[in-house]
């Protein structure tokens, strides 16, 4: 019997992890907790995701697709409580399907959505590791500063180097300011990103807000003619929510 192609939806907390992808200098990434698991199990298939989320970023709606033995077909519900048996309490896995064999986490997702939590008042030591404490946060400004990425653009100038993404074309659909509960969120819907591009864009934002940066420097730096802003966001306040297929 030939492997089938499953797709899953997880969660994590990357506090304890050195980001998503695989490292050659460390063990400690969600990829790598993921493959160890799924190996006690007795599947050899290497998850693929739909993104890469940096070191210390979280997720809420990451997808992933991996080819399960004949053993596990069938078992899809039993195959979920064992992982996330030995997963937790960092890792969980939402939900799991059959998918087509031409199923790709990755070269198939059309949008994905990214949110950033803030905070007004001071976070207790329990938040303190999944959200942003922005005592001087003012929504308008912050807004009208994020909406300048909106629209397809070239994000050379606003992604960290150190890997070849090919081209730096992106679409960025939508930017969204909402309130939640005591927090405020900040959403980003776009066919892709590149590396730590959506925290150099909080933080450009954050600066246009603080009148440190003005929104023509953020539109020259747009075009590619000139650097005014490179420092990324804290990460502990960005979430890989939703992909869209």
């Amino acid at each position: 019997m030939d492997t089938v192609r499953v797709k899953a939806v997880i969660a994590y907390d990357g506090t304890p992890f050195y980001g998503f992808q695989s490292q050659t200098t460390t063990p400690r990434t969600i990829t790598g907790a993921l493959s160890g698991a799924m190996k006690r199990l007795g599947i050899e298939s290497h998850p693929t995701g739909s993104g890469r989320t940096d070191r210390g970023v979280h997720a809420t709606g990451q997808v992933i697709h991996f080819d399960l033995p004949p053993h596990w077909q069938g078992e899809l519900k039993k195959l979920k409580i064992m992982l996330n048996r030995q997963l937790r309490p960092h890792i969980q896995f939402k939900h799991i399907s059959e998918a087509t064999e031409r199923f790709h986490a990755r070269f198939d997702a059309k949008r994905r959505i990214y949110r950033y939590v803030f905070k007004k008042s001071p976070p207790t030591p329990f938040e303190a590791p999944y959200c942003r404490h922005l005592a001087d946060l003012h929504e308008e400004r912050l807004l009208s500063a994020l909406k300048l990425f909106e629209g397809r653009h070239d994000f050379t100038l606003f992604h960290k180097k150190g890997s070849d993404p090919g081209s730096c074309t992106r679409t960025l659909y939508r930017v969204s300011l909402y309130p939640f509960h005591s927090y405020t969120i900040a959403a980003f819907e776009a066919d892709g990103y590149l590396r730590s591009q959506v925290r150099m864009m909080v933080e450009t934002g954050i600066r246009v807000m603080k009148a440190e940066l003005d929104e023509e420097a953020v539109r020259v730096q747009l075009a590619g003619k000139r650097v005014f802003n490179t420092p990324v966001a804290e990460p502990q306040a960005l979430y890989l929510a939703h992909i869209i297929y």
